[in-house]
């Protein structure tokens, strides 16, 4: 995430994520390389991406976030107060965030994900996740 406004609504989105029972991580790289801002795994196996937007320019120039509705059985646009949330596509749902807390605003319609898509990416969110551990861990790794 390039900018400190971006940063603070991918922290905010990251402790509701948890708060709703989901683990999360954020710059997760997708099968097809690429990287979503925040991406939550819940216990029923099921799949939540989140999309940070940190102004009405950035939503409008970004071409890729359509990608990743095909990564998840839920998903979001999360942006903060000020944004005019009514230049979001409607079939989508929104949080609205800062650093500390967010809260959603519209949920988010269930589309289930793809049974063989759903397994090779929870390896991959596993694997992720213990390599980013190991790396907290031991820098050296």
């Amino acid at each position: 995430m390039a900018n400190d406004v971006a940063s603070g609504i991918a922290r905010g989105v990251y402790r509701l994520l948890g708060d709703m029972g989901y683990a999360g991580l954020r710059e997760f790289k997708l099968r097809t390389r690429r990287r979503v801002d925040v991406i939550g795994l819940g216990r029923a196996g099921r799949f939540v991406i989140v999309e940070v937007k940190s102004s009405l320019g950035d939503f409008r120039t970004d071409r890729k976030w359509p990608e990743y509705v095909d990564y998840c059985d839920t998903f979001y646009f999360a942006v903060d107060r000020d944004f005019p949330v009514i230049e979001l596509p409607a079939e989508y749902g929104v949080i609205v965030a800062d650093s500390y807390t967010a809260a959603v605003l519209r949920p988010a319609p269930e589309r289930p994900l793809n049974t063989t898509r759903r397994k090779a990416q929870t390896l991959k969110f596993a694997l992720s996740a213990a390599e980013r551990l190991g790396a907290a861990l031991d820098p050296r790794l």
